[in-house]
């Protein structure tokens, strides 16, 4: 094996592709590689056919307008790959891209790999049955996803999770705070109502009118919260001034992760962040609210699979972070869960953070040389 046909689909997928083929290279030097790359993968030695940029798009709406050009170059991938078979395929992350590519390219007697799986444990469980047959290994984050994929006849491997190898258990928040300019000795409550708009417009405003409850009951609270983006900024002052004008709120240019470090406890929107938070070793409360018309075909045809939303919980089995969901999120609601984490007895907090810091050392497994050794395990390079 010496040519790798590789695919990221957005930001963290290129950072991730491009640790990856650090670790494939640092083990064979003669491995060569090409595909959809950022300047992460590029930098890291991947040659690029086409931007990654062109595929960062969310949204159906979005994606509609470009949706000719997006096919126009998947078929130009498969036909070059078709004249010039690599060795192996690796998609990463974005399964609605890579995929349809594996199985494809998988029909044409090109090994796949797929690195980061699409929670279909929890999600849409029937999309399992489209990489049946069409990819010769996933690599999963987390531990409790190969159970499921070896049971639908997919080989599996863990590899951990590379947040964790990233985030320090339990960092001295003084030195977050010196870095971010925030009080050493007052509390702090960080405050993330989600990284993208619509997230952003359908929490913040019972975010926000819990802070202020909050700040006016604790005085001595701080309350902080990081803006991903100048608009999202515009979007978290425009609620603030609709919604609580009287809350004092310092808002930080991103830095969520320094944060996390710097804050006592953390009201944040489910997601990767309540992961973070979880490796950071920080108390959370997690709220999530999607579109009324989602929620009712979620509850009508009961497409969430798992017991718990977040990660951390669903990790451990049980209820290490307070989810509160959908019309749960009332700002009453979220004033008292803050309240309970203020006032949980010592040994219930000595538990968590127990378990936060056990979980931290089962994701850490140095992922990016862990998939590397899993790829060249399977997929054996053979010597000229």
């Amino acid at each position: 094996m010496k040519r790798i046909a590789i695919i990221a689909g957005e930001a963290s997928g290129d950072l991730l592709a491009a640790r990856l083929i650090l670790a494939l290279c640092e083990r064979c030097p003669e491995l060569v590689f090409e595909g959809i790359a950022g300047s992460e993968m590029q930098a890291a030695g991947c040659a690029s056919l086409f931007p990654l940029e062109k595929f960062s798009v969310m949204g159906l709406v979005e994606v509609l307008p470009r949706l000719p050009e997006l096919l126009a170059i998947r078929k130009q991938l498969l036909q070059r790959w078709q004249a010039n078979p690599p060795d192996l395929f690796i998609g990463v992350d974005a399964p609605d891209l890579n995929l349809p590519i594996a199985k494809k390219l998988h029909a044409l007697g090109i090994p796949t790999v797929h690195y980061v799986s699409p929670s279909v444990w929890a999600w849409r469980a029937k999309r399992v049955r489209k990489m049946r047959g069409n990819l010769d290994l996933m690599l999963t984050l987390f531990p409790f996803e190969v159970d499921f994929y070896r049971e639908h006849g997919i080989p599996a491997e863990f590899v951990g999770h590379p947040l964790a190898d990233e985030v320090s258990f339990n960092a001295d928040k003084a030195i977050a705070r010196e870095q971010l300019g925030l009080p050493l000795t007052k509390p702090i409550l960080a405050v993330l109502p989600g990284s993208r708009l619509g997230e952003v417009r359908r929490l913040a405003p019972d975010f926000f009118k819990a802070a202020l409850q909050l700040q006016q009951q604790y005085p001595e609270l701080r309350l902080v919260t990081p803006a991903a983006t100048p608009r999202l900024r515009q979007e978290l002052d425009t609620i603030r001034q609709d919604i609580a004008p009287e809350l004092i709120l310092t808002v930080l240019n991103g830095q969520s992760r320094t944060l996390m470090q710097a804050a006592d406890y953390i009201l944040l929107a489910s997601g990767t962040a309540v992961l973070e938070g979880m490796l950071a070793g920080r108390l959370m409360v997690a709220a999530y609210r999607v579109a009324p018309l989602t929620a009712w075909l979620i509850r009508t045809f009961k497409l969430l699979k798992v017991r718990f939303v977040t990660l951390p919980n669903n990790l451990a089995g049980e209820e290490l972070v307070p989810e509160l969901l959908q019309e749960q999120v009332t700002p009453a609601n979220l004033v008292q869960a803050i309240e309970k984490l203020f006032n949980l007895p010592a040994e219930r907090q000595q538990y968590l953070l127990q378990r936060f810091q056990a979980l931290h050392a089962q994701l850490r497994q140095n992922a990016s040389a862990s998939a590397a050794h899993a790829i060249l395990t399977h997929f054996p390079t053979k010597k000229s």
